[in-house]
């Protein structure tokens, strides 16, 4: 072989190699900072990933707490990992993001686990059970006592990695078009309330239905259910609930701390770069503590509103009325807990847990809130 045909063959090599790795690197960027235009350049893959949600699009709080994560990867990557989210039915149907996200056909889910009870009974314990865990004493659980383990454990039986993202605190008893003041009341009820919290009204003999935020207000006005239950005074004023019910009654006994999650598919989590995925975990860490803060500051001012502005008659359950979803409360959730070996497992930890927590809320939290009260009475 001549020279001159030598050095074709080699420029044909470099040529070929140049565009081999132009294609390679469609996908990728320089990390800032190399020196000089010959030196090295270290490379990072770009990531687009899909999270659904089981909250109308933009809707104020809940859908919210999704793209702040997303605001809050994409910055701290660099722009590595951009997180696009989809509104419920966007993509698909808001009680089908499980499901999606499982199967790999989107990449992560933004919603309350207890929506998966069919899945497993384990599922509401990381989400709300009736008269359990406040958000102070859920974080407690999941972060420091044995929660997260076995969230881990139930989760990856579907192949997804859950992490604890976002609290809207207290929520509210309901709305009703009309009062509740004795158990009798509750008989023949038709309300919206998913969970175990349905499953006490039932047995008390109400009928409940498990249906998606943006389905509620068209139920309630058109008659198909009589009262529902959504988040709290915040919420309920964006859905303006105070249009077609009167009546609306505090506290919630089926949710006194409801735990939201992010669920990620378990290739995808696994295909993160370690630094990644302590980013996003730590998102959604950031986003449990924002959230809360501001479903405490929005509920506020929008229970205000409500009141003041738009003439709701707020009332508390009666004492009969507590007594008695107490007492069947309790046999709801000792039942849920014995459905199989990892949800008593579950239940027992969640149980334990709650036992130590709860006796530091009643001398810390309530102890200052009965003493302030005292304080202001003078």
């Amino acid at each position: 072989m001549s020279d001159t045909t030598k050095g074709r063959v080699s420029r044909r090599h470099v040529v070929a190699a140049v565009a081999a790795t132009a294609v390679a690197a469609c996908d990728q960027v320089a990390q800032p900072g190399a020196k000089g235009a010959g030196g090295p350049a270290i490379v990072r893959s770009k990531r687009s990933l899909k999270l659904v949600t089981t909250w109308p699009p933009n809707y104020p709080g809940l859908g919210s707490m999704p793209l702040r994560v997303a605001k809050r990867v994409e910055e701290a990557t660099d722009g590595d990992v951009v997180i696009k989210v989809y509104g419920a039915g966007e993509l698909v149907p808001a009680l089908e993001s499980f499901d999606a996200v499982s199967s790999g056909a989107a990449d992560m889910y933004h919603g309350a686990e207890y929506y998966w009870q069919g899945k497993s009974k384990g599922y509401n314990f990381f989400t709300a059970v009736p008269f359990g865990m406040n958000a102070a004493e859920l974080n407690a659980w999941i972060y420091h006592m044995g929660g997260q383990q076995l969230w881990d454990e139930l989760s990856a039986k579907f192949g997804i990695k859950p992490l604890l993202c976002g609290n809207t605190g207290v929520q509210m008893g309901g709305w009703f078009n009309r009062e509740i003041n004795t158990l009798d009341d509750l008989k023949g009820l038709k309300m919206r309330m998913p969970g175990l919290g349905g499953e006490v009204l039932s047995r008390l003999g109400a009928s409940t239905v498990t249906l998606p935020g943006g389905e509620i207000f068209q139920a309630l006005q058109s008659g198909t259910i009589d009262a529902t239950e959504w988040v709290g005074p915040w919420n309920d004023l964006a859905f303006g609930f105070y249009r077609v019910a009167k009546y609306y009654y505090w506290p919630g006994f089926h949710e006194p701390g409801s735990g939201l999650a992010l669920g990620v598919n378990m290739n995808v989590w696994r295909s993160l770069t370690k630094s990644q995925q302590a980013i996003l975990a730590t998102a959604c860490m950031a986003e449990d503590d924002f959230s809360l803060a501001e479903y405490n500051a929005e509920n506020a001012r929008a229970l205000r509103t409500l009141i003041e502005q738009h003439g709701v008659q707020f009332k508390r359950f009666s004492d009969e009325v507590f007594r008695a979803l107490g007492k069947v409360s309790a046999d709801v959730v000792r039942q849920a807990g014995e459905t199989d070996a990892l949800t008593k497992r579950i239940y027992e930890s969640f149980k334990a847990s709650m036992k130590d927590t709860a006796k530091w809320t009643t001398i810390s939290e309530e102890g200052y809130a009965a003493a302030r009260h005292l304080a202001e009475e003078g």
